[in-house]
Order: C-alpha cells, then structure tokens, then sequence
C-alpha cells in the first residue's frame, strides 16, 4: 500500500545525500546512482500519494547561532588534509582539509548557545553517505534534536528550485516559510511546520536550507523533541529562532565542509555515461489530469510539484473530492513487486487496483487507485487517487470519491500521459 505520514524532510534530506554524495562510492558509480534512483523514486512515490502529495523534500538536519574558528586559528581542531591523487584519465585532484564527524560535531556545539549535549553522532566528509552531525541538545527548557546535512547540488537545476520551494499551504500544513536571495547570491529558505501533517502529535519541525551560487548545499532541521519520531515533545518549540537558524546555516565554515566531500573522477572517455531518467514537468501532468475529468466535475483547486506530481480538488455538487496523479520514469524494475496479481493488457501494460481507508488521520476517509506501467525500458508509471475528501488530513466529506474506479482507470490509462513521454 503506497504510504507517507508527512513530508519527511529528514528522509528526503537523506536522499538528497545519498544522490549527491553517491559519487564517492568505487563501485561503478552509474549502476549505482540509476538503482538507488530508482528505488528512492518509488519511495518518493509512496510518500507523495498518502500525503496528498507531500511536497518537495528540505535536506538532512540542525542547529543555532555563534562563533565560528578560522581553519588555520591554532584553537581550531585539527583536520586531515587529502593529498592530491590521480584520476583515471590522468588528471589530479586538488588536496581538500577533511572533516572527520567529531569535527563537524564541535563546530556545531560552538555555533549553540550554552547548554548541555547527548545522543551525539557524526560523519566525516569521506563518509559514503556523506558528512553530517546530529545531537539532543538542551539549554535548560527541554532536550531537543538537531542535527545538520551537507551536500553538492547544481545551481540552477530542478534539485534547488525543488529545495527552495515553499510547500503547498493546501496539502501540508505549517506555520510559516520564505525563501529568498542573500546578498552574496545564495539562496535560503526558513521553514517552521510539523513532523506530521495530520497534526496528530504536536512535534514542530523547523528547518533552514542554503544553496550557494557554487552549489553548495547546508541543511539545519531542529525539533521540540529529542527525536524526530517516537518521543515526547518536551517543550513548546524547537530551541532556535528563525534568526538563530539563519546564523547557523550561513556559517562560513559550513561552506568548507561541502568543499571537503571528495568529488568523483571524470569517466574515463572511452565509456559513455549512462543517460539520466527524465523527470516529467509538472504543469503539463497537471493540466493534462484535468483535461482527462469528466465534464460533470467543478476543479475548485490545483496544485502540485514542479515535477512529476500534480492533484485536483474536484465538487460534483456533493462535495470536495481530491484527485491526484503520479507520472514517473524508470519504475520498470519494480514490475514484478508492485503489480503482482494485477491485470496484463494486451499492449502489455500492467495494471493493478487498490481500494482501502485513506491513510491520514481524516475520519472516515477512502482511497481508490489505479496504478498503471506502461511497457518498455523506460518503466512510465502513471498513478491515479481519488479520496472521499478534499483533503485527507480532515474527514470525509462524501461517502464515496468523485470519480468511479471505471473513471480513474479510463484516465490512467488514456494515451494523453503518453505525449508526456
């Protein structure tokens, strides 16, 4: 069953940096990067269509606002530097000063204001998956988890307007965010929301994001909890203002931290990169799901990501019904997983159905699915959701969606989401 409690930022800021740190894998790197791909677009999948399309991911996470020591002071720790090596094609790589996660671990505790610190853990920037430095920190009103996630990102790539993007107020829930252009020409978004959508428990999450014009990826998250799941809140908010935040996240030495993280060697010329999986825009999946619905429904509201996702509230006269679709890439290796037992076409599409209780906290709420893969190397997946409210964080408004299981499996499988291709 395709399932999400949120829009997760700690998970989609995992991802960010497992896609953007996965050139330091000695493995062939392509295999590599297109599997992991793969799988995490299915994950981002189950998460987008139980949370009505949970928005655009954050990074990893974080913490508050001071001091930071010059890499050459003699009070700073002391950091390993790389010597330069050789690549395959011959060239050389510059020689970078390494963080190790104790490093990372004690410019973070330098940048909080007086406290006390647990649950401490770290990584280094020759770390597969990445540096990153997370720990329960208290300064006197209740312990809190704050962790921080460094990464390379393009500038100007889909990835950053993704970051930088407010979530959609219809669909997920928060107090407040802004995204804006620093002087230097960096950008950074300040994020105060909740750990769950559905409000079920009271776990704020507050987050900062920085991409630098070099590309430069910092991610601070905090919460008022000493994790970010499965413990008590243990005080009103999150430890860190929004101007603590914005400290944190701008500090200069972060900036060398995503400079430390090994950068892959360029392919040898002899072998041909692997092509990456197209991303559909998501104003032409939006605009072609509303063309597919039937003339008798009203679109009373629309929305969606820059990407792949896009969704519907529609009013037949008998209430708000949400509709929603999925249109990926690449999900032909999951063929035999998500459509066992489901129907072959004679095209040799497969097909399967799902009808269940919706699944946010909304009272009374269904979901019906019809979850399409068209044949062929590329795996386009088409999924489409419709839920017996126009929301499915409140409760059901009608008894059943607005759209008929025959309805939804005549726009999942018309060939308008082909010209998509």
């Amino acid at each position: 069953m395709l399932e999400n409690d949120r829009q997760d930022p700690f998970e989609d800021r995992l991802g960010a940096a497992l896609r953007d740190a996965g050139d330091g894998f000695q493995a062939d790197r392509a295999a590599l990067v297109t599997a992991g791909r793969a799988r995490g677009r299915r994950a981002l999948l189950r998460r987008r269509t139980a949370v009505v399309g949970g928005m655009a991911g954050v990074a990893l996470a974080g913490v508050g606002g001071a001091l930071v020591l010059p890499a050459d002071d003699q009070a700073a720790p002391a950091r390993s530097t790389a010597a330069s090596a050789g690549t395959p094609n011959g060239e050389a790589t510059a020689a970078t000063a390494a963080f190790t996660g104790d490093d990372l671990l004690r410019e973070l505790k330098g940048l909080l204001p007086g406290g006390t610190y647990g649950e401490e853990s770290g990584r280094g920037s020759d770390h597969q998956l990445g540096p990153a430095a997370h720990l329960v920190y208290d300064d006197g009103a209740g312990a809190a988890a704050i962790g921080m996630g460094f990464a390379r990102v393009e500038p100007g790539s889909a990835r950053v307007r993704e970051l930088m993007a407010c979530p959609d107020h219809d669909v997920t829930p928060y107090d407040d965010c802004s995204s804006d252009r620093l002087s230097d020409g960096s950008l950074l978004k300040l994020y105060q929301g909740y750990e769950y959508p559905d409000l079920r428990v009271d776990t704020k999450l507050w987050t900062a994001d920085l991409v630098t014009a070099e590309g430069q990826h910092v991610s601070v998250s905090e919460w008022n909890s000493p994790a970010e799941k499965g413990a008590p809140v243990s005080r009103d908010e999150p430890p860190l203002s929004t101007e603590r935040l914005r400290t944190l996240v701008t500090a200069g030495v972060w900036r060398e931290v995503v400079d430390s993280i090994p950068k892959s060697p360029k392919p040898s010329r002899s072998t041909a990169p692997r092509p990456e999986l197209p991303e559909v825009s998501g104003k032409p999946v939006g605009d072609t799901l509303a063309a597919l619905l039937p003339g008798k429904l009203d679109v009373v509201a629309r929305g969606g990501q820059e990407s792949e996702y896009a969704y519907v509230v529609v009013d037949d006269g008998k209430g708000r019904s949400l509709v929603q679709v999925n249109v990926q890439y690449g999900m032909a290796d999951a063929a035999g997983q998500l459509y066992a037992g489901g129907e072959i076409l004679p095209d040799g599409t497969r097909l399967v159905t799902r009808q269940g209780p919706g699944e946010k906290a909304g009272s009374g709420v269904v979901m019906w699915t019809v979850d399409t893969l068209r044949p062929g190397p590329a795996g386009f997946r088409v999924v489409i959701s419709a839920f017996n409210t126009g929301d499915q964080n409140k409760d059901a408004t009608r008894d059943a969606p607005a759209l008929s299981m025959e309805q939804l499996r005549k726009v999942a499988l018309s060939e308008e989401w082909d010209r998509l291709r």
